[in-house]
C-alpha cells in the first residue's frame, strides 16, 4: 500500500495560474487544477488544449513560465530527485527502450525501487505474458500501453500520471486496466489521467477538469458536471427551411405551461433538436404534438440523460481542431 506522507487535507497536485509559452505562443494560459489526494482526477480537453503541457510541468519534464506547481507538496522543477521514487509516469508515446524485451524492461524498472510490486504478478494481471519476450518496438499500440502502465505502477508510487491509459486496447485489456486503476485508488494511490474517452472518465474519475485554450473551463465531479436533468433528442422532416425550428419549439413549449424549465437547441443540424431540463412525459407529448401540428414528421426520438461527452462538447464546441 502506498505511504502518503502528505497532509490529508493537502491536494496531491495543486496547479495555480500556470503559464507556459513556446516561441511566443501560449500553450497554457493561467490554468488552475487540483487533484485531491487518494482520488482519480481525469483531465479532459481537445487536442492542443494544453493538457499534455500541464501534465509535463507536473512531472518536471517542463518548467513553467508563470504560476506555481506543487506535487505532493514539492516543486517538480526543483525537487525532482525527491519526487522521482514517489511518482509514477505513463507516457502514451515514448519512454520505453525499443530494442529490449518487454519482460526485461519491467524487471529492470522494478529494481529501481525499494519496495516494488512483483513484476510477475503485475505481468499476469495485465496480460503481458503473451509478448514478454518480444522487443518493445514490435509490440502493438495496446501492448505497449499495457507495458507502460506496468512500469508506471511497479514501484508502488503515491501518485501516478497516466496518459491515455487504455488507448489502442481491446475491450478485455481496457477492463483489466480499469480494474487496476480502481484497485490503486482503493489502496490510497492518487491518479491523474488524461483521456479522450469520455466513458473512461465517467467510469473511473472522482473528479474531472475540462481544459480548453490553455485554461480550466469546468471542474467538479461527474455528477456535478452532468447534472440530473433528462433530455429529448428529436429529428423531424418536413418543410422547415424558412423556420427556426428550435425557436418555434421553444415558444410552443412555453405556451403549454408544462415545460417552463426546459431549453431547446439544435444538435449539429437544423432538423435535429434537443430539449434539456425538467423533461417529463407531458413535455414528450407536447413535442410530438407540436411536430404534428406543423406537418413535421418525427423520424426519431430518443430520451435520456446528459453524458460527460455532451458536457464536453457544450464547453469546447463541435468544430474540428
Amino acid at each position: 500500500m502506498p505511504v502518503d506522507s502528505s497532509p490529508p487535507d493537502q491536494p496531491a497536485v495543486a496547479v495555480t495560474a500556470l503559464v507556459k509559452r513556446y516561441r511566443g505562443a501560449t500553450a497554457v494560459d493561467g490554468l488552475t487544477l487540483t487533484a485531491p489526494t487518494g482520488q482519480v482526477t481525469a483531465l479532459l480537453g481537445p487536442n492542443g488544449a494544453g493538457k499534455t503541457t500541464t501534465v509535463e510541468c507536473c512531472e518536471g519534464l517542463r518548467r513553467a513560465d508563470g504560476g506555481t506547481v506543487r506535487v505532493l507538496g514539492l516543486d517538480p522543477a526543483t525537487d525532482a530527485k525527491a519526487l522521482r521514487p514517489r511518482v509514477g509516469v505513463m507516457l502514451q508515446d515514448g519512454g520505453l527502450p525499443t530494442t529490449v524485451r518487454a519482460e526485461e524492461v519491467l524487471r529492470h524498472v522494478s529494481t529501481m525501487y525499494a519496495r516494488p510490486r512483483d513484476p510477475g504478478e503485475l505481468s499476469e494481471r495485465l496480460g503481458l505474458g503473451g509478448f514478454a519476450r518480444t522487443q518493445v518496438r514490435r509490440l502493438s499500440g495496446g501492448e505497449r500501453q499495457r507495458l507502460a502502465l506496468a512500469t508506471a505502477v511497479v514501484g508502488r508510487p503515491e501518485l501516478v500520471f497516466l496518459d491515455e491509459p487504455s488507448a489502442g486496447m481491446d475491450p478485455q485489456a481496457r477492463l483489466a486496466v480499469w480494474d487496476l486503476v480502481r484497485e490503486l485508488r482503493e489502496d490510497g494511490t492518487t491518479i491523474v489521467l488524461t483521456t479522450h474517452q469520455m466513458a473512461e472518465a465517467e467510469a473511473l474519475a472522482d473528479h474531472v477538469a475540462v481544459v480548453d485554450h490553455g485554461t480550466t473551463v469546468a471542474a467538479g465531479t461527474v455528477a456535478e458536471l452532468v447534472g440530473s436533468n433528462a433530455s429529448i433528442r428529436v429529428r423531424v422532416t418536413g418543410h422547415h427551411e424558412d423556420r427556426d425550428l428550435a425557436s418555434a419549439l421553444r415558444t410552443a413549449l412555453a405556451g403549454t405551461g408544462t415545460a417552463t424549465d426546459v431549453d431547446v437547441s439544435t444538435c449539429g443540424a437544423p432538423d435535429t433538436l434537443e430539449v434539456t431540463g425538467a423533461v417529463t412525459p407531458q413535455v414528450v407529448h407536447a413535442v410530438t404534438g407540436w411536430a404534428h401540428e406543423h406537418d413535421l414528421l418525427v423520424r426519431s426520438l430518443t430520451t435520456g440523460r446528459r453524458t460527460l461527452e455532451d458536457v464536453f462538447l457544450d464547453l469546447t464546441g463541435r468544430s474540428l481542431r
